[in-house]
């Protein structure tokens, strides 16, 4: 009650393929890959450069910056 069935779903899909024909909907599915992938590398690119930045930083101690040491002895 209240589902949705195979057939229902096959009804949709033809629908969907008689309105924007196959054509339409390879390069829809085409752009939306794309657009995943360089999500993905995006965020991958940050994760790397956040890192990088932490390793980088890990010495400096910037004026008026609370160390790990000053925070163990209050």
């Amino acid at each position: 009650m209240g589902g949705i069935s195979i057939w229902q779903l096959l009804i949709v899909l033809l629908l969907v393929v008689v309105l924007f024909g196959t054509k339409k909907l390879r390069n829809l599915g085409g752009d939306l890959g794309s657009a995943i992938k360089g999500f993905k590398k995006a965020v991958k690119d940050e994760g790397a450069d956040s890192e990088k930045e932490d390793e980088a930083g890990a010495g400096r101690v910037i004026e008026g910056e609370v160390t790990r040491k000053e925070k163990e002895e209050v």
